[in-house]
């Protein structure tokens, strides 16, 4: 339905928001009449008698959510540009332009779709040479899509450079989209079961209210509008969530009882596989549909494309979805609607309804099965079901570089007990297909690629990885589970706590605990002793820099004690070392000789992840073999020392997921 007079605009205005009012319930009640759309003023609104949404024209902003008689959801005292919006970080190659925000500002408005059961509106800008430097190089199409009785929207977007020598080459360091939401109304936030509470306000994070702290991101409440709020530390990044665990997340207002939620029912959109880690809700309120970003991993996962490199992707798309209680009912109880909504929508991809081409819907795409087996001699003689892997398809590529990749779309899997696994609803292409488990070191890359066709079933059958591994273990430290989560995370300082992971099980989420080490060992580094230490309680899950007395820092040097009964002098003794994390750090390996001039190995400046600052136990995967000589060791007592020796900054350093020393091969142990 098109505009028309002024009058028909407000009479159709008044009309909706009497609708809105009387249809305050959630997702499936069917409106007694169809999904609408009008334009008012410079804005174009959608309307379905559940939920009303309101767009800019021709920006294709989000300035307004009516629903259950509130008028907008969303902070009605920020600027129209600054509510509900797609928005990109970018940066020239060539150096002219770095670190570029920009929410993205459509030009052309389009009915796409129109029905009584669905719109289908765009908003879109095409890029040309005489935006060089200005807007990043992107031809942009938002897509904004409202269903007949749904309660919410549906929100994706198309994003493309033209293979043509005039576009210049960029790199995407971020783009997302953000919603802030009233802070009048929504006070209570939830991110997982385990995570959710009142939340601060905005203001409290103030000078007049708040103590910034080492980075802007964490502010100590001093004097929050909520006094028992006072002496918590807010940090955006406590709440942080792995792709895999990142469905829905959002905020609930009390009066009226109103759930205003994110969910995201596919990760294959977003970059760096299942353990990448993304922004979620924190205080605005705001929530976060985060696609692309270096969080928890650094340069290495913003996207590069070269000058007229041909690349078109479709994020999304994700649902904004609203829900209520009656007056009386708990209002926490929307939590769980949400959980509920979010399952239905991942039953539901890949979506049927999206028009535009770009998006493949499910009988366009195809499908891969198999069995994954552990062949480890050392452990079994007979090849072990990979139970729990991740098994995921990815762009052609190396061994592991899944977890680096940030361009196209990628699917991923757990295997069950049995090893078998399942991977549904892939997009059409060419990929490699990788795995790793739990349990087990290294990657898997499966040699042969395989081509996805519409309608394809690929059955790979038994398929069986050989982790690294040439002799029987002599020790180990930790799970080989990608993670630094199963070592000692002491507590935190009192003065900078957040109460929500008081005895949690996320205890590293806590504010400062790099500074809890100077504390533990004052003077004299971590020593560990095979046999007798315990890696949770006496293996600290970051090696970080020793703080001293003027404030600078130094770096640090761990012990790992370990006796030997007999050493093979001629044999080669191998020293595997995975690390989770690693933050502009070195490890720097030496054996029984902490002075040695020259390390037996080091790995060089590795790793950006800050996920010693960003309150994480792992960021991107690393693994090291480092070959020990027979006679580098001595019958009885042996250390290996790791030194850390990068110390600018309290946030260098490195997290460990698994240390294991090898014996030399042994052919005549089939396994122990």
């Amino acid at each position: 339905m098109g505009g028309g007079g002024n009058k028909l605009k407000k009479a159709i205005k008044k009309f909706w928001r009497g609708v809105c009012r009387d249809y305050p319930t959630g997702a499936g009640v069917m409106s007694p009449i169809g999904v609408r759309w009008y334009i008012q003023d410079n804005h174009v609104v959608l309307d379905n008698g559940i939920v009303q949404v309101t767009l800019s024209n021709p920006d294709g902003i989000v300035t307004g959510v009516c629903y259950n008689g509130l008028d907008n959801l969303l902070e009605v005292l920020n600027n129209e540009n600054n509510r509900g919006y797609w928005d990109v970080v970018w940066n020239a190659l060539d150096g002219s332009r770095a670190g570029v925000f920009e929410v993205i500002k459509a030009t052309t408005f389009k009915v796409i779709k129109e029905t009584e059961e669905q719109v289908e509106v765009s908003f879109s800008r095409q890029w040309d040479p005489s935006l060089q430097g200005q807007l990043i190089p992107l031809n942009i199409d938002k897509r904004f899509v409202l269903l007949r009785g749904c309660s919410g929207f549906y929100t994706y977007a198309i994003y493309e450079h033209v293979g043509s020598a005039e576009w210049p080459a960029f790199s995407l360091g971020e783009t997302r989209i953000a919603f802030k939401l009233r802070k009048d109304k929504f006070n209570y936030m939830a991110v997982a079961d385990n995570r959710r509470r009142f939340m601060p306000l905005p203001e409290d994070r103030l000078p007049s209210r708040g103590q910034a702290l080492a980075y802007p991101e964490a502010v100590l409440l001093t004097n929050p509008v909520e006094p028992e709020l006072k002496g918590e530390v807010d940090d955006k990044y406590q709440y942080s969530c792995d792709n895999k665990d990142l469905k829905v997340h959002g905020w609930i207002s009390m009066t009226p009882p109103v759930g205003f939620w994110q969910i995201t029912p596919s990760d294959e959109f977003r970059s760096g596989g299942p353990l990448k880690q993304n922004l979620t809700s924190h205080v605005g309120p705001t929530t976060l549909a985060v696609f692309v970003s270096g969080h928890y991993a650094g340069d290495d996962l913003n996207p590069k494309f070269g000058q007229g490199e041909p690349w078109k992707k479709v994020f999304g798309p994700i649902f904004i979805y609203v829900n209520s209680v009656m007056d009386g009912q708990d209002p926490l109880t929307l939590w769980d609607d949400a959980k509920r909504q979010m399952s239905v929508e991942v039953q539901s991809w890949p979506y049927n309804f999206p028009a535009s081409e770009d998006f493949q819907t499910a009988d366009q795409r195809g499908s891969v099965t198999g069995k994954l087996f552990v062949s480890d001699r050392y452990v079994s003689s007979d090849n072990i079901p990979a139970n729990g892997a991740y098994v995921g398809l990815a762009p052609p590529g190396d061994v592991g570089s899944w977890q680096r990749e940030c361009k196209d779309y990628q699917f991923w899997t757990r295997a069950d007990e049995t090893g078998y696994f399942s991977i549904n609803n892939v997009r059409t292409g060419n990929y490699n297909l990788y795995a790793w488990v739990p349990g087990f070191i290294g990657d898997y890359r499966n040699e042969a690629s395989i081509t996805i066709t519409p309608g394809g079933q690929i059955d790979t059958g038994e398929i069986v990885y050989v982790p690294p591994r040439d002799g029987p273990t002599l020790w180990e430290i930790g799970i080989p589970d990608r993670s630094a989560a199963e070592f000692y995370v002491p507590d935190p300082d009192p003065k900078y706590v957040n109460k929500l992971f008081i005895n949690h099980p996320d205890r590293f989420r806590q504010y400062g605990l790099w500074d809890r080490y100077s504390e533990l060992y004052p003077s004299e580094d971590l020593v560990y002793t095979v046999g007798k230490s315990d890696y949770t309680k006496d293996w600290l899950f970051a090696q970080v820099n020793r703080k001293k007395t003027d404030n600078t820092y130094q770096g640090t040097t761990w012990q790992i004690k370990f006796v030997l009964d007999t050493v093979n002098q001629n044999g080669t003794y191998k020293l595997r070392v995975a690390i989770a994390s690693a933050s502009l750090a070195e490890l720097q390996v030496r054996v029984n000789n902490p002075k040695a001039n020259r390390a037996l190995f080091s790995s060089g400046l590795i790793g950006r992840d800050n996920s010693i600052a960003r309150h994480g136990v792992h960021g991107l995967y690393w693994l090291y073999n480092v070959d020990i000589q027979g006679g580098a060791l001595v019958q009885g007592e042996n250390t290996i020392y790791f030194t850390q020796p990068r110390n600018q900054s309290p946030f260098q350093g490195l997290m460990y997921d698994y240390i294991r020393l090898e014996a030399p091969p042994q052919h005549d142990v089939l396994y122990t």
